[in-house]
């Protein structure tokens, strides 16, 4: 079955805003999250997620 991409939130880079639904094009947007505060909050995943990966590659390179 596919996902319900009309019911959840995208973060639009470009713009900064949270949108419900696949409004803006793919590039400018990060998603889907399941609610509006997740999206909101996209780019402090995004860091930390950045962050742990980076932590995970230095390690794997000792």
């Amino acid at each position: 079955m596919a996902e319900d991409t009309e019911h959840q939130f995208w973060y639009n880079l470009r713009t900064g805003t949270v949108e419900e639904g696949m409004v803006s094009l793919a590039v400018d947007r990060v998603g889907p999250f399941p609610t509006r505060d997740e999206a909101a909050h996209a780019l402090e995943k995004l860091r930390a997620n950045s962050a742990k990966w980076s932590a995970e590659d230095a390690a794997e390179d000792r």
